[in-house]
């Protein structure tokens, strides 16, 4: 009895001195607030210079995107790729969430551009585009790559009340490198195969045509254009090399790969709450692995092959991700 009244005591005692010592921080944190939001303009700018940094971050020497150089060495490049850095990389929120969506979704568009023998610089596209997201733009454009309905027929992709395969990663980032194909096999410059991914090749042929010049970076383009490409190098820039600009992640901060497998289906499914119920899944992660999906049905009168994931059991749970390496992880996907 007398054991457990002395430790009743300790216990007291330690719960005493956290309450104070906290009371205490309280106090000396209010007390230099005050001191700091009371304190003249004078003082208050010098309090401003000794403890608020915020950096400019160098351009590197010599520079090259998608295996071309950067003509770093003109005034009007260095301050159009200057002026970008300073945006992204002071967007913060945005650059955290690419960082994290491109450990989900680089691994599933790195193999598509090696396939097809593109660039791995190209991806960074995709983050221009859309942020590695399924945007809608007040064009209509649409997925991650933003196709426009006419350009992803062409390029072979289905787009229907039922299905739309902009929003299909795989076949809209195929679609992608063929339109990058085709417009560097007519311009023979990544720079300006960018330029007529963001405005078509149209515009880009007749301000080529009037200015009589060749190179990207000798044109004078409309705003959006004219900032498309030294947007996507400094993503670049800053992606591959995150913490020379501040950003610092862990790995388990990163979003994961998520493990799929993949069911053949060529016959109308009525009811996808139902079929994903049958596969041990729910609708609103059926919808999270096919967002192509555009209805609650798939009315497939012609028997087309379609390729539905199914996300591997427990994989919805971060548990998951620490018990499973992460190669494994990858392997399974693929």
């Amino acid at each position: 009895m007398r054991n457990t009244q002395n430790m009743t005591n300790i216990i007291k005692g330690i719960t005493f001195s956290i309450v104070i010592m906290l009371a205490i921080y309280g106090f000396l944190n209010l007390f230099t607030f005050n001191k700091v939001s009371n304190i003249n303009d004078k003082e208050y700018r010098k309090e401003i210079r000794n403890n608020y940094k915020i950096y400019n971050f160098p351009l590197p020497k010599k520079l090259k995107f998608a295996g071309e150089k950067v003509p770093l060495e003109n005034y009007d490049v260095r301050e159009s790729l200057d002026f970008e850095i300073l945006k992204v990389a002071y967007w913060h929120s945005e650059l955290f969430l690419y960082l994290k969506r491109a450990n989900r979704y680089f691994p599933i568009i790195e193999p598509i551009l090696k396939k097809n023998n593109m660039p791995d610089d190209l991806k960074y596209f995709a983050i221009a585009e859309s942020g590695l997201t399924n945007a809608v733009s007040p064009a209509g454009a649409r997925g991650v790559w933003q196709f426009m309905k006419a350009t992803a027929k062409e390029y072979g992709m289905e787009v229907s009340t039922e299905v739309d395969e902009r929003y299909n990663l795989e076949k809209s980032t195929q679609a992608a490198c063929e339109y990058f194909r085709k417009s560097h096999n007519k311009y023979k410059s990544w720079a300006l195969v960018a330029a007529s991914y963001n405005v078509g090749a149209g515009r880009i042929d007749d301000r080529l045509e009037e200015q009589n010049v060749e190179s990207y970076y000798d044109l004078l383009l409309n705003k959006e254009t004219s900032r498309y490409v030294y947007r996507t190098i400094a993503i670049k820039l800053i992606m591959e090399n995150p913490k020379d600009y501040g950003f610092n992640l862990r790995k388990q901060d990163l979003y994961p790969v998520i493990p799929t497998t993949e069911i053949k289906i060529d016959t109308t499914i009525e009811n996808l709450t139902d079929f994903a119920e049958l596969n041990g899944i729910n609708y609103k992660m059926l919808k999270y692995q096919n967002p192509w999906l555009r209805r609650r049905q798939l009315t497939n009168k012609k028997a087309k092959e379609y390729i539905i994931k199914i996300p591997k059991k427990n994989s919805r749970t971060y548990k998951y991700y620490k018990d499973i390496k992460e190669d494994e992880i990858i392997k399974s996907t693929e």
